[in-house]
């Protein structure tokens, strides 16, 4: 695949975050907490000198995804020192594991009526940072020693339980293969969150 295509790739999968985040999760978000406060990024910590915030993210298509993270302050912890100063690949990182946890809580409160596991919502997060912010690294040459540090998660949602959440992962796996289309194309037919549940409920009774 070609660097035009790739970044073209790219483009197209942020664009559906933002697609998503606007028409399913925006207007079925609740009241949240102010944003919270992450530790602190690699420019401000022991090892400085990785590529800036304010260096990559203003002319880029990435920015969009930390605009919908900003929309999960539940969910969205940045660096105490937050400032353009900070590194880029740390902030998309945390950027990424906000929308996906923020995904996780939103349609599980909608389809199952309750709260989801600390759980599930922390292996979400960790799975979208790990993705995300590898890509994001790799496209800008913006290694960062944090990234290399995260885990694998512990569980994952599943296709028929979380189909957002499931899809943003499941398109970041790996998006040079992907063929630009969604993964759940039913979710293309939906106009909010109630026509997902009722997808979902048709599914399991007829099962």
């Amino acid at each position: 695949m070609s660097s035009a295509t790739h970044t073209l790739t790219i483009h197209q999968l942020l664009g559906r975050i933002v697609y998503f985040h606007a028409l399913f999760i925006e207007p079925a978000l609740r009241a949240g907490s102010p944003p919270g406060r992450g530790t602190v990024c690699c420019n401000h910590g022991p090892a400085p000198g990785r590529r800036a915030l304010g260096e990559l993210l203003p002319d880029s298509a990435w920015s969009a995804l930390v605009e919908v993270a900003a929309t999960l302050p539940a969910h969205h912890q940045l660096c105490p020192k937050d400032a353009r100063s900070c590194c880029a690949t740390c902030r998309i990182a945390a950027a990424a594991g906000a929308v996906a946890s923020g995904w996780d809580q939103t349609e599980y409160r909608n389809y199952q009526q309750a709260e989801p596991t600390e759980t599930l919502l922390n292996s979400s997060g960790l799975a979208a940072a790990t993705r995300l912010g590898r890509v994001f690294a790799a496209q800008h040459a913006a290694a960062c020693p944090a990234l290399d540090r995260l885990t694998s998660p512990e569980a994952l949602p599943r296709p028929e339980e979380l189909p957002l959440t499931d899809e943003l992962l499941a398109l970041w796996a790996n998006p040079t293969a992907t063929t630009r289309h969604p993964v759940a194309s039913w979710l293309n037919h939906c106009t909010g969150l109630d026509d997902v549940r009722r997808v979902l409920e048709t599914r399991r009774t007829g099962s």
